[in-house]
């Protein structure tokens, strides 16, 4: 099956087709490091953790880059709080979103830039939109006019007229429109700056992710992602600039994550109504952050829970003792179940069939969950042999090489649990139930459950 994408651009979902053969150039704008990450920053890694893996799933050699933004107005006022340098601030919070994300199994993007290691690759793209007569300069720096870019509103479906008529003008204000925006900050009194031909200064925010994601993906690339918070004006004004200056097409594909909700309000910092992602792994496990994430659609909005967490938890739990069971089956002289190798088969299928249809990440779980049921009812009537294990963990494997949500199952205890649970089973065949029960508890306080089963006893830790 074709896989299609939901693009922004065009409102529509389209048929995925790479500019170059079989290579995905993919930016996603990252989080700008003033201050821990929240479940929003999450939400939105996971997605596009999700989409690349996917894309290689595919087949696809993808280029992913993913940037931190170190400078700005947030990262200028934390620091000075803080009584330490912009830099030093970037290099303490930094590692803590690394941490964070590895915990939630995200991989590492191909390229991580820094904002601040790309200042010539922006003072260059300004030079170039001033040159061809987007840009101009006024006593506090440098603005893009957007009356000049034609198609300026073509990503959020906003025209120039209403945009002029619902804007508000300050006082003083000596732009052109009062959309322009910011190239380049002249330097004010204790804030880091840098040499430009405009004076001593700063980037703006939206330049930033122009010349870094054309200068490490090219001019046009394939896949750009973010929050839908993200569309206006930041994706709007990056196409604006970026179009501007090369004259070609900038992004083919925009692809943009729904909100973290609560109480059906956007979770943000600003209104502080947010959760970091730190807080929250505190109670629960990232694996189930994670979980909770990818059953909803990655454009849906997810209006969070403790009690959302809680379900994720329970869903995680399921599954762990499916795949307790599977281990713990026996069945030597079953023969291999002829439904198998279809069961198998279809589970990918529709996984595949809902990943095609614009990373349907809950319909995946849907397909997860399906292979579950299926060799559930198989083993239960015993029409498994032990041979088909792999079989079934191969498959299961290869759906989570993309959701990475299956919980790691232990396959051993030590001597003195084992030499326990098999006095138990003595005990039970000699009807001392007393002693059987017994040792149950003491395991079950060092936290080892025990379930019997007709293929024997089985144990899991909780």
């Amino acid at each position: 099956m074709t896989l299609k994408v939901k693009n922004t651009l065009s409102g529509k979902k389209e048929e995925f087709k790479p500019i170059k053969d079989n290579h995905v150039g993919m930016y996603v704008c990252g989080p700008t490091v003033y201050d821990f990450g929240h479940l929003g920053h999450g939400r939105s890694a996971v997605v596009f953790d999700i989409i690349r893996k996917y894309l290689k799933y595919k087949g696809y050699d993808v280029t992913y880059v993913s940037n931190y933004t170190d400078i700005d107005d947030k990262m200028i006022n934390r620091a000075n709080k803080e009584g330490i340098t912009v830099k030093q601030l970037a290099e303490k919070i930094i590692p803590e979103y690394q941490e964070d994300y590895g915990q939630l199994k995200i991989d590492k993007p191909d390229t991580q830039p820094k904002a601040t290691q790309y200042i010539p690759q922006m003072i260059e793209l300004i030079k170039k939109l001033i040159e061809k007569g987007y840009a101009y300069e006024l006593e506090d720096g440098v603005y893009y006019e957007v009356e000049k870019f034609a198609h300026y509103g073509k990503l959020s479906g906003q025209n120039q007229d209403e945009l002029k008529a619902g804007a508000r003008i300050e006082k003083d204000d000596k732009k052109r429109h009062p959309h322009d925006f910011v190239l380049w900050k002249k330097a004010k009194p204790d804030e880091p700056s840098w040499p430009s031909p405009w004076g001593e200064g700063r980037p703006g925010w939206h330049i930033e992710c122009s010349a870094m994601s054309m200068d490490l993906l090219g001019e046009t690339f394939d896949i750009h992602g973010g929050g839908m918070d993200l569309i206006f004006p930041h994706h709007e004004d990056e196409i604006a600039q970026s179009e501007a200056a090369t004259g070609k097409s900038y992004v083919k594909y925009w692809l943009h994550n729904g909100f973290i909700t609560i109480n059906n309000e956007k979770m943000s910092k600003s209104l502080g109504n947010f959760f970091t992602l730190k807080e929250i792994f505190a109670k629960y496990n990232p694996n189930t952050v994670r979980y909770m994430i990818i059953g909803t659609h990655y454009r849906s909005p997810i209006n969070f829970s403790h009690e959302l967490l809680d379900q994720s938890e329970n869903a995680l739990s399921r599954i762990k003792d499916f795949l307790i069971n599977l281990k713990n089956y026996k069945n030597e002289t079953s023969k291999s179940s002829p439904a198998l190798k279809k069961t198998l088969e279809n589970a990918i299928k529709d996984f595949e069939k809902r990943m095609d249809d614009d990373f349907d990440t809950a319909g995946g779980l849907g397909a997860l969950y399906n292979l579950i049921k299926e060799v559930n009812i198989l083993m239960k009537n015993g029409d498994l042999a032990e041979t088909d294990k792999e079989k079934i963990e191969t498959t299961l494997k290869k759906i989570d090489s993309v959701l990475c949500i299956l919980p790691e199952v232990e396959t051993s205890v030590n001597p003195e649990v084992e030499n326990a649970i098999k006095a138990r089973t003595d005990a039970r065949k000699n009807k001392d139930f007393a002693l059987a029960d017994k040792i149950r508890k003491d395991l079950e306080s060092q936290g080892i459950i025990l379930e019997d089963t007709p293929q024997g006893t089985i144990w899991k830790k909780v």
